[in-house]
């Protein structure tokens, strides 16, 4: 699933990494929650998005989407940058936070879609770093996918790699939407 996501990298990374003229003025945050203004990264290039297609749905099943979006779905294909995203586990009756980033590398590339000005994140079933956490995660790109993705390809909506991503458990601290956590190791 993907309920918090944080961007933190300047237009220029993202710039680079995405293959990009000119980026939307953004600003950096660790916080980004449903409804948001989001960057993605559509064929056309940058733009900044309202997250959550039809005003309610930010994640939208990759084994679905194809039947719900129809023609959106090879059309208004788009990518989510973002250098983290949170997940929370059941423990007990209470929620441990926890902080998933890029193992290498600063960026993920959520696959996503987008029509009249807003988006949702696609997911996919877990990998099995993350399985023990949550049965669900975004569905991540790899960069050379990229253009594959935004062209209309498919066969690209699969769990990322084991390797691919870290999970850091948070402090406790952290409040319901995600702010104030730090890594337990810190």
């Amino acid at each position: 699933m993907c309920g918090r996501f944080a961007l933190r990298s300047s237009s220029d990374e993202l710039a680079r990494q995405f293959g990009l003229a000119g980026v939307p003025l953004f600003e950096p945050n660790d916080d980004i929650a449903p409804s948001a203004r989001v960057l993605a990264v559509r064929a056309d290039g940058a733009a900044l998005l309202r997250w959550g297609l039809k005003g309610k749905m930010h994640n939208v099943r990759g084994e679905t989407a194809a039947g719900k979006f129809g023609r959106a779905y090879a059309a208004g294909r788009c990518l989510v940058p973002a250098n983290a995203f949170y997940e929370w586990k059941r423990v007990g009756t209470g929620k441990q936070p926890f902080f998933v980033r890029p193992a290498r590398g600063e960026l993920f590339a959520f696959a996503g879609l987008w029509e009249r000005g807003e988006c949702a994140v696609l997911t996919v079933e877990a990998n099995e770093t993350l399985r023990p956490i949550h049965h669900r995660m975004p569905a991540i790109i790899a960069n050379d996918d990229y253009a594959r993705w935004l062209g209309g390809e498919g066969g690209l909506l699969v769990p990322a790699a084991d390797s691919a991503v870290v999970a850091e458990p948070l402090t406790s601290k952290i409040d319901a939407t995600g702010r104030s956590g730090k890594p337990l190791g810190d």
